[in-house]
């Protein structure tokens, strides 16, 4: 199923509230993926940072249900390496927010994949287990 996207779409309630949240003008993003090239973790992510990026621009929702959001070390990489200084590591945390309100379960470490804790670096682990428990 393809998701429609309209102008009404890229202005709509979800784009108004990721950038209220963020604090963060999701159009000054030109998508050069600089922030995808420097990620320590993208290894680990289903979604590239620049394609969450890019999913929020055109108010697809269903970035939600990405791993990404939740796998962000907030490290700070991207926002040095992005020329339009797009802070991602706050538009990430608006979208955890946004998920945590609508319901998003509890992390459970037990479940966690042994090959994902071997590979993933520890702080992204505590930095989303972090982001949970808020």
């Amino acid at each position: 199923m393809r998701t429609q996207i309209s102008i009404n779409k890229v202005r709509g309630p979800f784009v108004a509230r990721v950038e209220e949240i963020s604090g963060q003008d999701l159009l000054a993003c030109n998508q050069c993926g600089k922030c995808s090239a420097g990620c320590p973790v993208v290894a680990a992510m289903d979604l590239l940072p620049s394609q969450v990026i890019r999913m929020a621009q055109l108010g697809m929702e269903e970035v939600l249900e990405s791993k990404t959001i939740w796998i962000c070390a907030s490290c700070l990489t991207c926002v040095t390496r992005c020329p339009k200084g797009v802070d991602l590591p706050r538009l990430m945390e608006a979208l955890r927010q946004i998920s945590l309100r609508k319901g998003v379960t509890k992390l459970d470490l037990n479940a966690l994949p042994p090959e994902l804790v071997r590979e993933v670096p520890q702080l992204a682990i505590v930095g989303g287990f972090r982001k949970y428990m808020r």
